[in-house]
This record gives C-alpha cells, sequence and structure tokens, in this order.
C-alpha cells in the first residue's frame, strides 16, 4: 500500500529529473569523469524506469488521470528523459539499445503531441519549451546514433525534427510569459533549455555529417548552430541574474527544470566548440559543467528527503 500511495504522488514534472540525470551524466563524460558520470547515468535509468512503472500502472488502474496528463508539456519530460539517456549509452557504444531508445522517443512523441498541443493554453511558462526539447531530443539522438553506427540515413530525419523544434520554439516563445523570468518555481529556465538543446542538435548533425563526408547545405550548419549557442548563453546569463534578483530558494520540484537547462548549455557548449572549432565555447561548456553537478546534487539530496519523508507519512 505504502508503494501504491507514493506512486500516486508522482507528477510528469518528476521526469525532468531523469532529463537531469542523463545530461549531466553526458556533460561529466565529455570533461573525463567517467566514473561520476556512470553514476549519474545509473540515477537517470532507474528514475526513467520508475517513472515507466508509474504510468504503465495508470494506464491499467487510473487510465482518465493519465489522459488528462498527457495533455499537458509535463508530459513531454518521458520523450526527452528518453532521448537524453539514450544519447549517453549510444556514447558508451550501445547502440542498439540507443536504437530502441529512438524508436521509442519518435512513437510516444507522434502520440503526444498532438494532445499537448490540442490542451495548449496562453500565455504559458517555461514548461510549454518542453515541445522544443522533446523535438530536439529525438534530433541529437539520431544524430548522435548517425554518427557513432555510420546510419548516414538518420541525418535527414534528425535535420527534419531540428527544424521542426526551432519552429516550437518560435510559438512558444510568443506565448511566454516574461514575468516567469522572475516569478517562475524552476521551470522558466527550460526557455534557455530549449535553445541549448536546440544547438545541440545542430552541433551533433555537423558531426555527423562530418562524419559521413556529405557537402552542400551542411555547410551553412556550423554557423547556425555557433549563432543559437551564442543567444543561448545570453540567455543563461539573464536567468542566473534574475536569480540573484529575485531567489527562489524553497524548495520545488520543477527546479529539476533548472538542472537539465544548466547542463544542456554546459554540454551544448562544448559540442559546438568541437562541431565549429570554436575552443572558448567547449572551455565555457566545461566550466559551466560544474554549477550544474552543484545544483543537481542539492536537488538529488532535498528530493531524497522529501521521498523518504512521503514514505513515512505513506
Amino acid at each position: 500500500m505504502t508503494a501504491i500511495r507514493v506512486a500516486h504522488s508522482v507528477r510528469p514534472v518528476m521526469g525532468a529529473a531523469a532529463m537531469s540525470f542523463g545530461i549531466v551524466s553526458i556533460g561529466l563524460h565529455l570533461v573525463g569523469f567517467e566514473l561520476f558520470s556512470l553514476a549519474w547515468l545509473v540515477l537517470g535509468v532507474v528514475t526513467w524506469l520508475a517513472l515507466a512503472a508509474v504510468v504503465l500502472g495508470r494506464f491499467a488502474l487510473d487510465r482518465p488521470r493519465l489522459l488528462h496528463e498527457s495533455r499537458t508539456p509535463a508530459a513531454l519530460t518521458g520523450v526527452a528523459a528518453t532521448t537524453v539517456l539514450g544519447t549517453r549509452l549510444a556514447l558508451l557504444g550501445w547502440t542498439a539499445v540507443a536504437l530502441v531508445a529512438l524508436g521509442g522517443a519518435v512513437a510516444v512523441w507522434l502520440l503526444l503531441m498532438p494532445s499537448v498541443i490540442r490542451g495548449w493554453t496562453a500565455p504559458t511558462v517555461g514548461a510549454g519549451f518542453l515541445l522544443c526539447v522533446a523535438t530536439q531530443g529525438v534530433a541529437v539522438l539520431g544524430a548522435t546514433v548517425a554518427a557513432s553506427a555510420a546510419w548516414s540515413w538518420l541525418i535527414v530525419p534528425s535535420m527534419g525534427f531540428f527544424v521542426i523544434g526551432i519552429g516550437c520554439y518560435a510559438a512558444v516563445l510568443m506565448r511566454f510569459s516574461p514575468n516567469q523570468l522572475v516569478v517562475g518555481a524552476g521551470d522558466h529556465w527550460v526557455s534557455a533549455g530549449a535553445l541549448a538543446i536546440s544547438a545541440l542538435a545542430a552541433g551533433r548533425i555537423v558531426l555527423a555529417v562530418a562524419a559521413d563526408g556529405w557537402t552542400g547545405w551542411a555547410e551553412y550548419l556550423p554557423h547556425v548552430a555557433a549563432m543559437i549557442e551564442v543567444v543561448e548563453l545570453a540567455a543563461y546569463v539573464l536567468l542566473v541574474c534574475c536569480e540573484v534578483w529575485k531567489p527562489r530558494l524553497q524548495f520545488d520540484l520543477r527546479r529539476w527544470s533548472t538542472v537539465f537547462p544548466m547542463g544542456m548549455t554546459a554540454v551544448s557548449a562544448m559540442t559546438v566548440g568541437t562541431a565549429t572549432g570554436l575552443e572558448v565555447l567547449h572551455s565555457i561548456g566545461r566550466i559551466l559543467v560544474w554549477p550544474a553537478v552543484l545544483v543537481g546534487t542539492i536537488m538529488l539530496v532535498a528530493s531524497a528527503r522529501r521521498l523518504v519523508a512521503a514514505v513515512r507519512r505513506a
């Protein structure tokens, strides 16, 4: 009964924790801290499996609630988490598992996007940018698999998802309430995280194209990736300034949606730096890994304490 009560309290926003574990794992991998990277990956996989079990349980026992939750942007954290963890597994050389993750992510994306769009409300909060994040996550994973497994045909659909993701970002931005930057509970950071994963998608496609030897339209993509990354870094600085101006130190699960953009900023900067040859971006990314690790660790400890307290109450 205790497990059932705890599972009942799980909300879709908790998928941001799995996303955060995955992206911090990638960041630590890129700076050479492999053991710590694997520890964060394990946390991400365990969280993903727990959330998947909750979804299956609701499908069997509480479909009205599952249907209601599927209409919210937070539902797309499942897609994003799958693509981020799949990308990390692809970097480990687990191509078959990454391909399964890619197929599953695309299937769920196709299922959820129409539902989320139909349930759209305006003005929107930061969680709305998950439409972009989930879409670009598919592009990132597709391009990563294309480069690591020489499945070059995946470059084209990855580019398609990248373009759709940019469109999603523009659509959400027009409906985003700017006051969220000073009153948001954590998910307002996704406004920057969506830009970061867009830059990462462009960078990964550039690397995949280089590995396959493509020419033509691909020559413009490094410039696009660098431009998006510069805008994203400016957004990161703005969000930090807003946090200093209006501190929000109370615990909120939506703060996992702060950890993810911080980690994604670091990873995208390093990847775009590598893809474009701009060493300054790579250096900035290496530095920004550590704030993401710090905030992620704080959230991990705080969330674990809340979970223990919830189990005791149940």
